[in-house]
């Protein structure tokens, strides 16, 4: 790549003489050249600048200077319509310069920086260029102040466009990794010798050689950190992008993962104004949870009866009954929802006192495998061991194979079976329990 700068300080661009940006010009992987703009005024002042018209305090760079130094340092371009220079004029007004935008700007062919001074450069400058055939202009800011002029920009945009040139950074799986990188994270907390320090200990995992652990703990990490600092981040990231482990962390921090990718979602008590959403949630739940086998007819009748708005509201009034439920916490939108019903026994059983029912549980397909149903069930759980349960049951249909796995993963074992009747129609379940606390 071909970069060149064009300065009245040319002395401030000698940093990119040290460090990888150096080592990188050296062996010939970055072209870089630093010019300064003071060559091509005209008179024996070398005057660069000008008051604005219209009035006002400070100082402008005139564009027949600017015109003159952009047109030698063009001069030689062979840049095409598919292949342009990229002229960059660093300034507060311009696009944020984001690791994507490096990303960019590294794919180019040839750089142009043009550091302004003062109040800027003339407007004319950047209007006429942008009008030039094989050159795209482009202004770019670092963040939201403002400096004297552009040359740590260039600094920095240079820095964060060279490493990731092709040779410039010695292993290339570290521009995956770290912060803002292709993984789209936050990087983890990093740690090397020695393995104690004034009372903090490295955490154990990275000592233990065992590298399958180790890539989980830093990605968790990542993850935590990610949702902590920059949620922004976090909400970019594509679902197919998240496994399952992902997921579960995720969940633990107050995220779901849906088609859009991940959002915040909030657990809490259901309330009489959940009825109607609760209702529409369970038509579209309850039927994908019902064996194949079973006419449609029976299930539209069970969701009608049992599942309807009127039938929530009754729940929802009952004080033996725990609805909790998942809501979007942006689009207010209902997500999942779970109904423990108290001091409710197993069959066969005719004590009920200490026992919890988990009567439903239930996430929108949309979000099957976001993490919701894992949370909603702990919150289910807290809830029923509040109100002195120590066992919570549940049945579940034997043809309802990923339910049944999901269960045994949150601790659930089989402990028999039942008849569950939908519409009339006799079900086979199997009848999971669990302890509702390790006390």
């Amino acid at each position: 790549m071909r970069i060149d700068v064009l300065t009245i300080f040319p002395d401030y661009l000698a940093p990119l003489d040290l460090s990888l940006v150096g080592k990188a010009r050296r062996a010939g992987l970055l072209d870089l050249a630093v010019h300064d703009l003071r060559d091509w005024a005209t008179d024996r002042h070398r005057t660069v600048d000008d008051t604005p018209f219209g009035g006002g305090a400070g100082m402008v760079m005139r564009p027949d200077v600017w015109g003159q130094a952009l047109d030698a340092v063009l001069e030689d371009d062979d840049a095409t319509a598919d292949e342009p220079t990229v002229l960059l004029v660093p300034g507060p007004g311009g696009e944020v310069l984001t690791q994507r935008t490096a990303e960019e700007l590294a794919r180019a062919r040839r750089l142009v920086i043009a550091c302004g001074r003062y109040e800027g450069i003339d407007a004319r400058v950047a209007e006429h260029y942008a009008g030039r055939p094989g050159v795209v202009v482009r202004e770019v800011s670092i963040g939201d102040y403002v400096l004297n002029g552009g040359e740590v920009a260039a600094l920095v945009m240079i820095e964060a466009v060279a490493r990731l040139l092709p040779g410039v950074v010695g292993n290339p799986e570290s521009l995956v990794e770290e912060s803002h990188g292709a993984a789209g994270l936050l990087e983890y907390p990093v740690y090397t010798k020695p393995p104690e320090w004034r009372g903090h200990a490295v955490p154990e995992v990275l000592t233990s050689g065992h590298h399958g652990n180790v890539a989980r703990w830093r990605r968790d990490r990542a993850l935590e950190r990610t949702a902590a600092r920059r949620p922004d981040l976090l909400a970019r990231l594509a679902p197919d992008a998240l496994d399952r482990a992902d997921r579960r962390v995720l969940a633990g921090l107050g995220w779901y993962v849906g088609p859009e990718g991940p959002r915040r979602a909030e657990v809490r008590a259901a309330v009489v104004d959940d009825a109607a959403a609760l209702a529409a949630l369970a038509a579209v739940t309850f039927p994908l949870a019902c064996p194949p086998s079973l006419p449609a007819d029976a299930v539209a009748d069970f969701v009608a009866t049992q599942l309807d708005e009127a039938s929530f509201a009754r729940y929802l009034a009952d004080p033996q009954r725990l609805l909790h439920v998942a809501v979007d916490e942006d689009r207010g939108t209902l997500l999942g929802y779970t109904m423990v019903v108290l001091d409710s026994p197993p069959p066969g059983q005719e004590e009920g006192a200490g026992v919890a029912e988990l009567s439903k549980c239930y996430v929108h397909p949309d979000v099957h495998g976001g993490g919701l149903a894992g949370r909603l069930l702990a919150a289910a759980r807290e809830a029923a061991g509040e109100r002195g349960a120590r066992t919570m049951w549940l049945g579940t249909n034997v043809a309802n194979r990923r339910a049944r796995r999901f269960y045994e993963r949150s601790g659930f074992a089989v402990v028999g079976r039942r008849t569950f009747v939908v519409g009339g129609v006799p079900n086979d379940d199997v009848v999971m329990s669990t302890p509702v606390t390790d006390r």
